[in-house]
């Protein structure tokens, strides 16, 4: 009889635990369980909204992915690896709280555009984070700089001494550095304010679901117009880890540069 792993098929025999670890996300995507929840909470209220599921199946359901988010922020949530990933731990622990009537969440949903949903919540989430701490930054910048108008440093050109600047200035160049590192972040919320919710595994589904509903109901800006993009699509991810990655570079200047700077000013200036 095949195994009950998703994968599993025609496999009789489940494999060996390292290769069952190896093969197992919940490690790290245990990351996006609010998100999860928060999706299928978003996918049930739209099924109950349309009919597609009766209210009383639809209220239990609700009911129980609230419990599980309850639990969720006590830590009483434990994920395992048998269930592999965190969608799999999520519906088996709804399954244990209110029982068989929890497959119907799946109704007119696919794992597909399940991923693709909470992979576009957790960055959507965060972009508004990483914007206000940069902004932060930048408010930290404008004090020090103005504390700093008249103090001298070298400016280098070339790894040598070129002229002489204020390290206000020499601030204020960060403070630009970090502007458009927000603008980029800001650009990067276009693309990923955007549902996939409703594209299925790659063509729709038969039911007369709604994905303007699902997508105002998780604070998406509009759903996908093709359904096939939706659930391929990766490149909102790309532009965040870029984007990211020349923030990193901006900050580790400043703050190497800073230092090394602070301490050649005090030569300088002797």
């Amino acid at each position: 009889m095949p195994i009950k792993r998703m994968w599993g098929g025609r496999f009789e025999e489940a494999g060996d635990d390292f290769i069952n670890n190896f093969g197992a996300s919940i490690g790290f995507d245990q990351e996006m369980a609010e998100e999860d929840i928060h999706g299928s909470l978003a996918h049930v209220k739209m099924l109950k909204a349309t009919n597609i599921l009766s209210e009383n199946d639809a209220d239990q359901i609700i009911a129980g992915l609230e419990k599980l988010e309850q639990k969720l922020h006590q830590g009483k949530l434990k994920f395992s690896v048998d269930n592999e990933d965190i969608h799999m731990n999520i519906e088996a622990l709804l399954t244990e709280e209110i029982g068989p009537v929890a497959g119907k969440l799946h109704t007119g949903r696919s794992r597909n555009d399940q991923v693709a949903t909470d992979l576009h919540l957790y960055v959507n989430e965060r972009l508004p984070l990483v914007i206000q701490a940069l902004r932060n930054l930048q408010r930290v910048l404008v004090n020090k700089a103005e504390e700093n108008v008249e103090t001298i440093m070298p400016g280098y050109t070339h790894m040598q001494h070129a002229q002489p600047i204020s390290y206000g200035h020499y601030l204020m160049a960060y403070f630009q550095m970090f502007q458009r590192d927000i603008e980029r972040f800001e650009f990067n919320k276009q693309h990923t304010s955007i549902s996939p919710l409703g594209a299925a595994a790659l063509a729709g589904t038969t039911f007369p679901i709604d994905r303007e509903l699902s997508s105002q109901l998780l604070g998406f800006n509009q759903p996908y117009a093709n359904s096939l993009d939706a659930v391929s699509d990766r490149d909102f991810v790309l532009e965040f880890l870029s984007n990211a990655s020349i923030l990193m570079m901006h900050l580790s200047r400043s703050v190497s540069y800073t230092h090394l700077r602070a301490h050649e000013t005090v030569n300088y200036l002797v």
